[in-house]
């Protein structure tokens, strides 16, 4: 267990930061590709203590400490572990988001700007419950040439422990830089992170509305991340049943805890198939609510609140007033309507005739995520590679001064090159 001082963990941390935002792509893969290994060769390992993380949590949830959908999300199994390998492996096939030219542009003859991604700097993520989030976190930090002060949940503290431990194994082996990826594990150590504004650039939390709430609250530092995940299906008239009833079931029980579960079910008055529906959703062990005492909740379960309207504007309105600007989607053989659902409401992922669970950053192929925003920030959505990067501004002359375009003897042509 890493037990040095947050202030300490943050400053070297920050120092790790000048070697890791200039490594070449070759080096950072090398990394991945050798915590997959760690991970490939530690199974056993992996399980033995995900089940100690379990045997808590079942104490937890019978004392009402943590709901169902916490406990859900905690389990390491076969299937997660493989997700993980293929995920760093995967990551290792991507581009490097770092130096990549966003444009350039000819100020005048010989004085050059480019704009230029550069890493973030140290990230300090605060995420709960699920244990595999801190492969998929650090993996991304690593490929991104940032640095990453990682705080998981209590629930989860013997399988996040072991996953540090494997990770630090792997970046020792390949001569990266230790400090790069870090983990905290108390409460105070949250509070003094959101404190420590000179050494962290950026704070991402995964959690509850709870969480996210008290982070934006209690620090300079900006934050990056959603504070609860209430998704729309919306049906139009025109939707086709079979179609709709597929898509529904998929967003609503394929993974019910998932911020990207849907939530609310918006149905036009007038599609034909609404008793239909209703007795498919409870033949699916869909718990449906209607006329719900509040449209802005979470369930993170297999309970769908279903509300009848009048028209693809109220749909909108609705979304737009009780949503979370997370994802929603249109079911639709209309594309005027489907055009009009996408350009009017103001989510992060708006999408037609398909599942709301596609909101991901594996699904996108960004290589996995480090958490999805609802932010008008640089980045909203699911914050995979590019996310994690910034932009800094180069120029290129030879040996121009300012005074002559200030007194008129020369003048700019800005054009893109």
């Amino acid at each position: 267990m890493n037990n040095a001082n947050i202030i300490e963990i943050a400053k070297n941390a920050k120092n790790a930061f000048l070697k890791t935002m200039n490594l070449n792509v070759e080096e950072k893969n090398k990394a991945l590709l050798q915590i997959a290994k760690e991970i490939e060769q530690n199974k056993d390992k992996i399980f033995e203590a995900n089940k100690k993380d379990l045997a808590q949590a079942q104490i937890m949830l019978e004392e009402g400490k943590i709901n169902k959908a916490t406990f859900n999300r905690l389990k390491i199994n076969e299937n997660k572990i493989n997700d993980l390998i293929t995920g760093l492996n995967d990551l290792a096939k991507l581009d490097d988001p770092v130096n990549q030219i966003i444009w350039q542009k000819e100020l005048d003859n010989d004085l050059i700007l480019k704009k230029i991604s550069t890493p973030i700097g140290v990230i300090g993520v605060i995420f709960e419950a699920r244990p595999d989030c801190f492969i998929q976190i650090a993996s991304l930090i690593i490929k991104s040439g940032n640095c990453a002060i990682l705080k998981g949940g209590r629930e989860a503290n013997n399988t996040n422990e072991l996953f540090y431990e494997l990770t630090q194994s792997a970046l020792k082996k390949v001569n990266f830089p230790l400090n790069a990826i870090n983990l905290v594990f108390s409460r105070e150590d949250i509070k003094n992170m959101l404190s420590l504004d000179e050494y962290i650039n950026l704070i991402i939390p995964r959690g509850s509305n709870e969480l996210v709430k008290f982070i934006k609250e209690n620090t300079k530092i900006p934050v990056l991340g959603h504070a609860s995940g209430i998704c729309h299906i919306y049906i139009d008239d025109s939707a086709k049943y079979e179609n709709a009833l597929k898509i529904i079931i998929d967003a609503k029980t394929q993974y019910p805890s998932a911020c990207n579960a849907v939530e609310t079910l918006l149905i036009n008055k007038n599609w034909e198939f609404i008793e239909n529906l209703k007795e498919d959703l409870i033949k699916n062990n869909i718990k449906i609510i209607e006329n719900p005492d509040s449209y802005a909740f979470e369930y993170g379960d297999t309970v769908l609140a279903i509300k009848i309207v009048n028209d693809i504007d109220e749909a909108i309105n609705h979304i737009n007033k009780y949503g979370s600007n997370h994802t929603d989607s249109i079911l639709s053989e209309n594309n005027e309507n489907i055009e009009k659902f996408m350009n009017f409401v103001d989510s992060a992922c708006v999408f037609s005739n398909c599942s709301t669970r596609f909101s991901d950053g594996f699904r996108f192929g960004f290589g996995a995520e480090v958490g999805i925003s609802t932010n008008k920030t640089h980045a909203r959505g699911p914050v995979g590679l590019k996310g994690l990067t910034i932009y800094k501004y180069k120029l290129y002359g030879k040996n121009q001064i300012v005074t002559p375009y200030a007194n008129g003897e020369k003048s700019f042509h800005h054009k893109f090159i």
